[in-house]
């Protein structure tokens, strides 16, 4: 019989407390490859703290994490992209003022062997990448304060795969665009499962989750609520758990759930 492979990514009895209250407390999340959960919960639940523990830009107080099976030490972002680990923020942190390829490049510059950037190598490598994310894009040569907001999230998430990033963090990748552009965000997740990349998706838009993830983990008051299959919940059962912490019959609580 084969061994099932071991979880992308494991957080185990997460905690952090800061000036004494613990903003994350006692959480356990995981993620497949090929997966997108879904984390939600008001403003100040812990979803957002508990995905920086995960990015390198806090430090948990306790707990573990495993990455493929084995403890991952994330102690800062460097050392969450040597696990593979990429956070795409709402900013997206783009410069807005050079094209794709320099953008998928910033700060890791292809350079010839007379020290001059390389413009041709990074093109030709960017239009690679890009052709297994977005097929259809084409204007590598304008500068992405020309782009779509569906294809600045492109050129964002092309940086991340191209240094071989396999688990996403995805923060509010929808806000403040329409419906066609929602779709292309939409087409994008689906190729990066299809790929095995894992994908932790922070929205508070209950139709995005819907539409965009397996799995969503609830989090209230620094814990978790619990953890449920979209196609096991409804809409409302999940507005449940973030507004009453009530877990429904298809999902499964967690520290967080109020009594029944």
């Amino acid at each position: 019989m084969t061994a099932a492979a071991p979880k992308l990514v494991e957080m185990r009895d997460v905690s952090i407390a800061f000036g004494g209250i613990k903003a994350v407390d006692g959480v356990s999340v995981d993620l497949d490859a090929g997966e997108v959960v879904a984390l939600l919960g008001h403003n100040g639940a812990g979803k957002s703290t508990l995905i920086k523990i995960l990015s390198g830009a806090y430090r948990a107080d306790s707990g573990e994490i495993r990455v493929r099976g084995e403890r991952a030490d994330i102690a800062s972002p460097r050392d969450a992209k040597r696990y593979g680990i990429e956070t795409i923020y709402q900013t997206l942190a783009l410069a807005d003022n050079v094209d794709a390829a320099a953008n998928v490049f910033l700060g890791r510059e292809r350079t010839t062997r007379w020290g001059m950037l390389d413009d041709a190598a990074m093109e030709a490598e960017t239009r690679k990448v890009m052709a297994r994310l977005n097929p259809h894009f084409q204007r590598f040569a304008e500068p992405v304060r020309a782009l779509s907001g569906g294809q600045r999230q492109s050129v964002a998430i092309a940086r991340a795969i191209h240094f071989e990033a396999r688990i996403l963090i995805m923060d509010e990748p929808t806000a403040a665009l329409g419906p066609a552009e929602t779709r292309q965000v939409g087409e994008l997740v689906v190729g990066l499962k299809s790929q095995g990349i894992g994908i932790f998706l922070i929205s508070h838009d209950i139709h995005d989750v819907f539409d965009l993830a397996d799995r969503v983990a609830v989090m209230k008051n620094g814990k978790l609520v619990g953890t449920a299959r979209v196609r096991d919940v409804t809409k409302d059962e999940v507005l449940g758990m973030i507004i009453l912490g009530k877990c429904p019959p298809g999902a499964v609580p967690g520290p967080g759930a109020s009594a029944p």
